[in-house]
């Protein structure tokens, strides 16, 4: 589907994603003061669409964002945005919401455009989204630690979900770096604990023993919920040495469900392969739906272009 025929929801209407504007003086501009959620599609019913519209709202307040909209509202809205974007049959449903604070105040003559909060609701390809990842299933990722720390929950709270987001953007230029393929940065906090990737949440499993890092300094993702609701799971916190000595370890995230991480900093976790509990996991991640398979056949003839984790400018320095 064209990007000319693609359609967003903003502000209440439906416009033709090319004629979706907001202000460059829109406090996201001028701040990165937006908040958002990424909500992915099965057979075309969008999973956990609750559970993500309920952060978005708690995001809102405390960011002190304000919102008019429910979550019965905002339900409708993407509905709206989904139904009026039709895709291949094998596709599913991207739905971004972004939500902003709008224009500030000192530039409100000067704009003479939407004044107060905007949402805006778009939906694309989800194969876009995870174009490349379809090997991961089988090879796995080598989580890489750059120097870029995770910003603590004392200067930044982590769990909102938010696009002040450099900091990531940092530790994946590093990590781009690195020698090899199949790279993702894995991010450490100020005392030196594993937190997250940029976009992901980490887990490892130890004797049978499902651990993931304590909350305090992560995005409390909808996908590592979906970890607990399958099996028991130990938050604590997880040092590099924890990393390097697991019996196998792997990513969490909305567009993927769950990809193994088979190498931490280049060296492999148990015996190098995806373990049996990513395995037991992925098929019951979400039911009736191989995942792994239908990320894998979108592969081929994928969008061309750039992913989060990879820039057009390499170097083979580790």
């Amino acid at each position: 589907m064209k990007h000319s025929s693609r359609k967003v929801w903003i502000n209440g209407e439906i416009l033709p994603e090319s004629e979706a504007r907001i202000s460059i003086y829109d406090s996201a501009f001028q701040f990165g003061d937006t908040i958002f959620e990424m909500s992915r599609s099965f057979n075309g019913v969008q999973f956990k669409l609750r559970e993500h519209l309920e952060r978005l709202l708690r995001s809102a307040r405390y960011v002190h964002i304000p919102m008019s909209m429910g979550i019965d509202e905002l339900t409708r809205a993407c509905d709206e945005v989904q139904a009026a974007n039709q895709f291949e049959p094998d596709d599913e449903h991207r739905l971004m919401i972004n939500v902003t604070r709008g224009l500030l105040g000192i530039y409100g003559d000067v704009s003479g455009g939407h004044v107060g909060t905007n949402v805006i609701i778009s939906d694309f390809p989800l194969r876009w989204t995870t174009a490349g990842m379809g090997k991961l299933f089988d090879t796995g990722i080598n989580a890489v630690t750059p120097s870029q720390r995770a910003i603590p929950a004392h200067l930044l709270d982590p769990k909102v979900k938010n696009r002040s987001r450099l900091h990531y953007q940092m530790a994946n230029i590093e990590v781009s770096r690195y020698r090899g393929d199949n790279n993702w940065a894995l991010l450490l906090d100020e005392d030196g604990f594993v937190t997250e990737g940029t976009g992901a949440n980490f887990f490892i499993v130890k004797d049978s023993v499902i651990k993931t890092p304590e909350p305090r300094n992560i995005l409390r993702g909808i996908s590592r919920d979906r970890i607990f609701e399958l099996y028991p799971v130990e938050e604590t916190n997880i040092e590099p040495y924890d990393v390097y000595n697991a019996d196998e370890s792997f990513f969490t995230g909305t567009p993927f469900c769950i990809l193994p991480v088979t190498k931490y900093n280049g060296v492999e976790i148990g015996d190098g392969d995806p373990g049996c509990w990513f395995r037991k996991l992925v098929d019951v991640f979400c039911n009736g739906i191989d995942i792994k398979a239908q990320i894998q056949a979108w592969d081929e003839g994928a969008k061309e272009g750039v992913s989060p984790y990879e820039f057009n400018e390499r170097s083979n320095h580790s």
